[in-house]
């Protein structure tokens, strides 16, 4: 009895962890608003982020606030709004991955791949 609750034990210890739905989507609106401000011909479809965080079932207005935290943090508070501090670190956060996945794979190779990645939320400009 004692080795099947230490086995549980370890099951559940090696199990991943999900990420907090928020957490992801907000790492997927920065990369979308990234690739329009880095990669060349690259547009964004905010109605599309919108559906996906209604899919999501994140809370109505949960774009809208996410787009404005990363305006705030990308101009230093002269753009958006300040945020949830649970939302602004959630931002920094996905900023900062997002700066070492381009400065690791070179921004045309970081293009390319949300070009794929995010498709549906980013296009070409027409």
């Amino acid at each position: 009895m004692r080795y099947a609750l230490v086995a549980a034990g370890l099951i559940v210890a090696a199990t991943p962890a999900h990420a907090d739905p928020r957490a992801a989507y907000v790492t997927m609106v920065l990369q979308a608003f990234a690739a329009k401000v880095e990669c060349p011909g690259t547009d964004l479809v905010y109605q599309d982020l919108v559906q996906k965080a209604q899919e999501m079932k994140l809370p109505d207005g949960t774009t809208e606030q996410v787009r404005k935290a990363i305006a705030y943090l990308h101009t230093g508070g002269k753009m958006g709004e300040k945020q949830s501090d649970e939302l602004m670190t959630e931002v920094a956060i996905a900023t900062q991955s997002t700066d070492l996945d381009q400065r690791r794979q070179g921004m045309q190779t970081w293009c390319k791949d949300q070009k794929s990645r995010l498709a549906g939320y980013i296009r070409s400009k027409e």
